[in-house]
């Protein structure tokens, strides 16, 4: 009894926090940033993260309405770590450490018969642990930086799209 317990709970644990994570995820549309009349034709507009890699994707879609107008999407991922920093006695310091994952961009988007097609764009790869310890300080430059086990995790991301010509993003999507 005692064992379904603990199976029932953890579960819930899960679904909570796998909910909490897609909750964490707002988007938001400014149509000043954009043509009169720019609007969704297919797809849907919206990211998610892998909850057991920490990648970002984002959607493929299409929007109807954009005229001549030429565009941009971009995803900025960033990432953080704890990095241990042990002197020569042994004794352990934690920093922390944040590192960027490159960012993924479309390039220029031209749109074709007034529709813009926006391809999916993804994060990645994940900081490597040589990325994170380079990105940390140890009090001392004789120490020894260790990425401690465990502790590399998605921080935030952004993810936007912006019309030549005008000013803002059109569509921001920013996550935990």
């Amino acid at each position: 009894m005692k064992r379904l317990l603990v199976v029932l709970a953890s579960a819930l644990l899960a679904l909570f926090f796998t909910t909490t994570a897609q909750a964490a995820i707002t988007t938001t549309i400014n149509p000043n940033a954009a043509p009169t009349g720019t609007h969704l034709q297919t797809g849907t507009i919206g990211c998610s993260v892998d909850s057991s890699t920490g990648l970002v994707s984002c959607s493929t879609y299409e929007l109807a309405g954009v005229g001549g107008s030429n565009a941009t999407a971009a995803l900025n991922a960033t990432y953080t770590a704890t990095v241990q920093c042990r002197n020569n006695g042994g004794q352990i310091v934690e920093v922390k450490s944040q590192a960027k994952a490159a960012p993924t961009t479309t390039g220029s988007l031209s749109p074709k018969n007034g529709r813009l097609s926006v391809p999916a764009l993804n994060s990645g790869p994940v900081p490597t642990a040589t990325q994170f310890e380079n990105q940390a300080t140890c009090p001392n430059g004789n120490w020894t930086k260790e990425l401690e086990a465990g502790t590399v995790a998605l921080s935030n991301f952004t993810y936007t799209l912006q019309f030549f010509g005008f000013t803002g993003f059109y569509i921001t999507i920013t996550g935990p």
